[in-house]
Order: C-alpha cells, then structure tokens, then sequence
C-alpha cells in the first residue's frame, strides 16, 4: 500500500486538503501514506491498515471515506513490538490489541461527516503513539449544521 508523493499529492487534490487551511491533516501526519476505503456492492466499506516494522506510523495513516456508513477494517501489525488499535465507532469506541505479526478486524460505523482520530497509545511510541485520522466525505445535513456564515468550499 505503499503510494508515491505525486499518488499523495493527487488523493489531497481530489478530496480538498491541499490548499489553504485545508492542508491540517497533511502537517499532523507527515509520516504516513492517504489511501482510500473501497466499497462493496453493500453500500459497507472496507480497508487494511498496516503497521509496517519500525516506522512508528500507520499506513496509510490518512483513510478517506466517499461517505458516512459501515466500514470494516483488517487491522496488521507487522512490527516486532506489540501495539492496539483505538478506533472510532458510532456508540462506542473499538479497541483491538495487536501482539507483533498479527491482525485484527474492526466493524466501524462513522454516520457524518468529518475527521475521525485513531491510535495506538500502547507503549508511548517515541512519545506520541501512532496518530491516523479516517476522514468521512460529504455535507452535514441541513439540521445539523450551524448557524454561521457560508464557508468556502472547494
């Protein structure tokens, strides 16, 4: 799941990241890969996650959803040391613990808009744990949202 700077770069253009004020995620995560869900034939979404040996991040460490529903992660740890998973989920929280070389599955389900954070606080790695953020596509419904000024969209 490895992508190049120019896969990158076309994955921020096309979600509205890479410009200004939009660029957030981008600086928090610096060391990681985007990558988008696929989706079935369901309508649920699905992705793997890798923990690659000795990077300390997520790959990817940016996940963008097309939109909000039901997303089922495979979760791999391919480091030599033991981590966990602390995802995000309508309702509650998912924890998976992940020994070293091992995997796990997630059922998520991210109903609006945004960005979702998830980690791996297990052992303080190099003082931050693993920090990755799913990102969910589409507008908030009209009662939802604010009462504020329009905002620039992209």
């Amino acid at each position: 799941m490895t992508s190049t700077a120019q896969d990158r770069s076309a994955i921020l253009d096309e979600i509205g990241l890479n410009g200004q004020n939009k660029a957030t995620l981008g600086r928090v995560l610096a060391t990681g890969n985007v990558d988008k869900a696929t989706e079935r034939a369901d309508g649920t979404m699905e992705a793997t996650i890798r923990i690659n040996p000795d990077e300390l991040c997520w790959d990817p460490s940016v996940l963008v959803l097309p939109h909000g529903g039901d997303v089922e992660l495979t979760i791999i740890n391919d480091d030599l040391n033991t981590h966990c998973a602390l995802l995000p989920s309508n309702g509650d929280r998912k924890f998976l613990w992940l020994v070293n070389h091992s995997r796990g599955r997630a059922k998520l389900n991210l109903d609006g808009p945004g960005y979702y954070w998830f980690s791996s606080p297990t052992g303080n790695d190099e003082g931050r744990g693993l920090t990755g953020a799913i990102v969910v596509m589409g507008d908030v419904p009209p009662e939802a949202r604010l009462d504020r000024p329009a905002q620039p969209r992209p």
